[in-house]
């Protein structure tokens, strides 16, 4: 008897071209669209139903049937709030993390193997080796390095990447993702990819925090002098490393070294030689390790950013969920809040959420 495979189908490219290939593996397929937000915002009607109806097309092409599964109110508890209480506090969250974390490989998981499922599969630019006699299993980077979604992945646990499969990992590229849409007939190989907060869609990140957070005043302060360089609308609107959008008027172009969400300041700078802008040490908060467990202290790749440079940095894993890296050379300053991702060579080790340092000048 084949197994049993519960596949997450967004309506994108990724994940019908999962399905697909699942089918042909000769996998008992059952396709599971996630509802997980509906809700209109001022200017942005949510698209949920136009991708329900994508994957509907595309399990009717595959002949697989699909269920509709109602996981708003994880989604907005675990991935809403998390990003809007970080916000709040001055940090700058990553919500496919938690997503991630929380919903596809937590509630998605939970009731695929409560249905009887033997494995799970997603659409995401990864690739995983599963372990034997009880060992976890081992995450890998995908194929195509741009799109590599592993960054995203790291909160994920072993267990759960045991009976998990990545169809599209080891592909080689997005295009060749596309080509292999249409050659099956699939319909929607020409979708452009989703970018940005899906939730938040092109309303954008400053209306939506506008609408859900309370708009306070407060100065733009130059992190050299003190001096007031301006005012804005919330410090939770700003994020360190920013450039854009801070109406300064004329005059050199200004980075934000640091917010104070409690005095409600913004830091800015002209001088990218600021000390502020740079670093060499990271303290990790809030760590996962895939294989649950610490790696050895040593030197290792990290990556701060999706699609961001893997830069060699020694790691100490230490007890309570830390971490701390150290850079041979400095490196530009990392929001907190961020995650910072671990890996040896290609596995990743798993990562944390980078600590907020000294706020003041």
């Amino acid at each position: 008897m084949s197994q049993l495979v519960y596949v997450g189908m967004s309506g994108g490219v990724d994940s019908a071209l999962a399905a697909a290939l699942l089918v042909e593996q000769g996998y008992d397929v059952r396709g599971v669209y996630m509802r997980n937000w509906s809700r209109d915002l001022p200017g942005f009607r949510c698209p949920w139903a136009e991708e329900l109806a994508d994957a509907e097309r595309v399990a009717v092409s595959l002949g697989i049937d699909l269920a509709v599964w109602d996981c708003e109110a994880e989604y907005k508890a675990t991935v809403v709030d998390y990003l809007v209480d970080s916000y709040a506090r001055g940090y700058t969250p990553n919500p496919d993390v938690m997503c991630n974390q929380t919903v596809k490989f937590g509630t998605f998981a939970e009731r695929a193997f409560a249905e009887g499922a033997d494995l799970i599969a997603t659409g995401h630019y990864a690739r995983v080796t599963h372990g034997v006699n009880g060992r976890p299993a081992t995450l890998m980077r995908a194929r195509d390095e741009h799109k590599d979604q592993t960054y995203f992945l790291w909160r994920v646990g072993g267990d759960v990447l045991n009976k998990s499969l990545f169809p599209v990992g080891d592909i080689e590229n997005k295009t060749e993702v596309r080509r292999m849409c249409a050659e099956r007939g699939l319909g929607i190989e020409n979708k452009p990819d989703s970018d940005g907060i899906c939730f938040i869609g092109p309303v954008g990140l400053r209306t939506f925090l506008l609408d859900t957070l309370d708009r306070r005043a407060g100065d733009v302060v130059e992190w050299e002098t003190g001096a007031v360089l301006g005012h804005h609308d919330g410090a939770f609107l700003f994020t360190v490393g920013q450039r854009r959008g801070l109406d300064l008027g004329g005059g050199p172009a200004r980075y934000v070294v640091a917010t104070d969400t409690e005095a409600n300041i913004v830091y800015v700078t002209a001088n990218l030689s600021c000390p502020a802008l740079w670093t060499q040490n990271l303290t990790l908060e809030d760590c996962h390790w895939v294989a649950g467990e610490l790696p050895a202290e040593g030197d290792y790749l990290v990556r701060t950013r999706h699609t961001g440079a893997l830069c060699t940095a020694h790691c100490e894993p230490g007890e309570g969920g830390t971490c701390r890296v150290t850079y041979p050379e400095p490196v530009r300053t990392v929001a907190p809040g961020q995650s910072a991702v671990i890996y040896d060579g290609e596995v990743c080790l798993g990562g944390g959420i980078i600590s907020r340092g000294i706020v003041t000048p």
